[in-house]
């Protein structure tokens, strides 16, 4: 009997112990616009980078985009799709809320003031973390504007600065998409970095026949790039779960 307890003892310390190592799944959920969206693979060339981050994390994170396009900050909560976000959280998800491009357009149904895109940020912040979720804001991705060979961003306005200051006052994580995929495009130059975003000959998508010259939404190559910074974000930070789970070529 004392040989057969301690073999039921050792065995439940070895189960312990392997349970013990085993790597916590994470979930990672996605609220914002067109840049991160996922697109249907057989009918158009454009990619999110959220569509891609998957590839730079083992199998131990989850991504679950929630991006959708032509949503800002106030039409992703009136539309009810924050909701749906907040109501899918669980306690330890991570979720990188990221707008700003739809916030500065001028349709009604779109354009948020800086203060109010700031209270819909807060909004955003406060309910994952009432739901014992963990937020991460995110700038805009920079738009491909050149002139006179250098990059020109005017579009985005002040949406990413807010960004930066709020992440700072909440003391929450910030990933400067805006800040490193500006300094990878002024890198690559004007004609290179066309490749990374929807500047395409006619025939070339289904969607887009004609062709387009689109400053804003990426190809694979792009959404690739900027998934990669996001991962290396994360793991430069050291985010509590995720970060040893980032696998970065």
């Amino acid at each position: 009997m004392k040989f057969k307890a301690i073999s039921l003892l050792a065995i439940s310390t070895v189960l312990f112990i392997c349970c013990a190592q085993q790597p916590k799944d994470v979930r990672i959920f996605i609220s914002g616009d067109s840049t991160a969206q996922s697109y249907d693979t057989t009918k158009t060339v454009m990619r999110g980078w959220a569509q891609m981050l998957p590839d730079f994390f083992d199998e131990h994170v989850t991504v679950v985009n929630k991006a959708k396009a032509g949503r800002s900050t106030k039409s992703y909560l009136a539309e009810g799709r924050w909701k749906e976000v907040v109501d899918s959280l669980q306690p330890n998800d991570y979720v990188i809320i990221q707008f700003g491009h739809n916030d500065a357009s001028s349709k009604p149904e779109r354009h948020a003031s800086y203060p109010d895109y700031k209270r819909n940020l807060i909004t955003m912040v406060k309910e994952a973390q009432a739901k014992k979720a963990r937020p991460i804001l995110a700038t805009s991705i920079v738009m491909r504007t050149f002139k006179d060979n250098g990059l020109l961003d005017d579009r985005l306005k002040g949406y990413p600065a807010i960004t930066r200051q709020l992440a700072d006052s909440l003391n929450i994580p910030l990933i400067d998409t805006w800040l490193k995929s500006r300094d990878l495009i002024i890198m690559m130059g004007d004609e290179p970095s066309k490749k990374l975003y929807m500047w395409i000959e006619a025939g070339v998508d289904s969607i887009r026949p004609d062709g387009s010259q689109d400053d804003t939404h990426l190809q694979a190559p792009g959404a690739a790039a900027i998934a990669e910074i996001v991962a290396a974000e994360i793991k430069k930070q050291n985010l509590k779960d995720i970060a040893n789970h980032v696998l970065i070529p």
